[in-house]
């Protein structure tokens, strides 16, 4: 593979050409590329490929490329979870896939906390939430069962190369200010449609600033512009953070969009003139400043799932509630990304301080976000939540109201039990 390109190139271009094995690719063209690593989770995972691999007679082409993590069916409160559950322990047995991350978090926190990620990668993910990945300069993306399918059994995948949105953010954002609030704001601005099932890249020097969790947060919620894959290019900060897990001698120099390379758009704004965002019911685009909905009373605060319950956002979280409790009438629960991220927070006391604060503590999976266990919201709950989506019926029942903001923003509304500009708690 050529380290000098034939012609300006975007970040996702390099990485399918490295993926297809050529030194060059055209957006629009369709590639076969080979898949790096291939991730599964017990919803959409074992249960759903396991029938297929049986028809077929086939085996998976390396079990040491394939991840299963169990997430959505935890904790297993009835037959049903316990089935699922146990179909996903049995596969990765008989497989021989080594890479099982059983109960320690959401997948796509879990995915690179262990170490399975880094710059220049081509990934899937058999979620709609995988092109979390992209913050670490890695090639991830979404895909069915049957996608799934052919890739366990081939070790590749076709691609039509896609076209780059860009969107630089100048500037500093401000206190307060978070990822949430920027995914927010581009679901109402661009629409979810924006990303136009193409490669989304965020840049400009406010999201240089930004550590990786929130990088994390920005790729994750690509998913929700419509966008195939969230790119950010690695750099200092994505080197720094996967030394922290194990992984060391990250290549970044050649992992970034050349000067003059082909966009299919540009957008630009002014990271310093964003205000902390919530999301009326029952869409992420239904996005305003917190003003237009300050004063709205609320029944729950739900502080979880991979856009709102890692490290960061407990921290954040822990920032507005020190000192303070939550409203007497509101029930605050709390259910961290990961045991990693849940016993750092335990140790540095960032988890004490949401205890003291009237928090309920979780289990660590996606739980209520995806309208899993016990934990659903009831009839006519109003919500606020950080979660990447509020559709209608998706975290409960139907006739809850769910507002999504940042943690900044639903810890300080779980204060005043109202919604609530968190700027006004820091």
């Amino acid at each position: 593979m050529m380290n000098d390109w034939p012609s300006p190139r975007t970040l996702a271009q390099k990485l399918v050409a490295r993926a297809a094995g050529r030194d060059d690719v055209t957006p629009g063209e369709i590639v076969t590329c080979r898949v790096d690593l291939a991730m599964m989770h017990d919803s959409g995972g074992p249960r759903r490929v396991q029938p297929m691999l049986e028809r077929l007679g086939a085996r998976v082409w390396d079990p040491e490329r394939v991840v299963v993590v169990t997430d959505h069916y935890l904790p297993e409160h009835d037959d049903e979870s316990r089935r699922i559950v146990r179909i996903a322990r049995e596969w990765v047995a008989a497989n021989g896939v080594r890479k099982f991350h059983d109960g320690l978090g959401i997948c796509h926190v879990v995915l690179p906390e262990q170490g399975h990620l880094r710059p220049g990668m081509f990934v899937v993910g058999g979620d709609s939430h995988s092109p979390t990945g992209g913050a670490f300069g890695a090639f991830m993306f979404g895909v069915g069962a049957t996608d799934m399918l052919g890739v366990l059994v081939t070790g590749e995948i076709w691609l039509k190369v896609p076209d780059t949105v860009r969107i630089e953010w100048t500037g500093a954002f401000g206190d307060g200010v978070t990822a949430k609030d920027v995914m927010l704001f581009l679901c109402t601005t661009l629409g979810m449609d924006g990303g136009q099932d193409q490669a989304v890249e965020y840049a400009g020097e406010a999201i240089v600033a930004l550590p990786m969790q929130e990088r994390m947060t920005l790729a994750n919620m690509t998913a929700e512009l419509g966008g195939q894959t969230g790119l950010v290019a690695p750099d200092a900060t994505t080197r720094a953070w996967l030394a922290d897990v194990g992984v060391a001698d990250v290549e970044i120099e050649r992992w970034h969009t050349d000067a003059g390379a082909p966009l299919r758009a540009r957008h630009g704004f002014d990271a310093s003139a964003l205000a902390p965002q919530v999301a009326a019911p029952h869409s992420p685009a239904n996005a305003a400043p917190v003003g237009e909905y300050a004063g709205t009373r609320l029944t729950s605060a739900y502080i979880g799932a991979c856009t709102g319950a890692k490290l960061a956002d407990l921290r954040m979280a822990a920032r507005v509630l020190s000192g303070r409790h939550k409203a007497p009438h509101l029930r605050l629960q709390v259910a961290p990304a990961s045991k990693k991220d849940e016993a750092t927070a335990r140790a540095e006391g960032t988890l004490q301080v949401l205890i003291d604060a009237g928090a309920e503590l979780l289990p660590n999976a996606c739980g209520a976000c995806a309208g899993y266990g016990s934990h659903r919201f009831a009839a006519n709950d109003v919500v606020i939540s950080t979660t990447a989506r509020n559709f209608k019926g998706r975290m409960g029942d139907a006739s809850a109201q769910v507002y999504l903001g940042s943690p900044f923003t639903v810890a300080a509304s779980a204060i005043a039990g109202t919604i609530v500009d968190p700027r006004e708690f820091l």
